[in-house]
């Protein structure tokens, strides 16, 4: 299994349509680990680590969104891991 992190930023109507919950069951489904919260700037930013594969079907999965979001654009950018053992929305 080969491990991966990074920082993702996704943007468009993200907020206020359960984005972070939605993707945060998706991460723990698929066994990643890290962080999601909204950014002042509209967006919703995110830390994720885990299998290289695990995390390439979250990021897909945030190319789509939940039912009532508009996703524009995700921006991914390759990080190193923290050692997470969960994942977590925060505030």
């Amino acid at each position: 299994m080969s491990r991966v992190a990074c920082q993702i930023r996704v943007t468009g109507h993200v907020q206020g349509v359960f984005f972070r919950a939605w993707a945060a069951e998706h991460a723990r489904e698929l066994g990643v680990v890290g962080w999601i919260r909204n950014a002042s700037d509209g967006s919703v930013e995110a830390h994720l680590e885990g299998d290289k594969h695990a995390v390439q079907r979250l990021i897909d999965h945030l190319h789509q969104g939940p039912p009532a979001a508009r996703v524009e654009r995700v921006d991914v950018e390759a990080t190193e891991p923290k050692a997470g053992d969960r994942f977590e929305i925060r505030h």
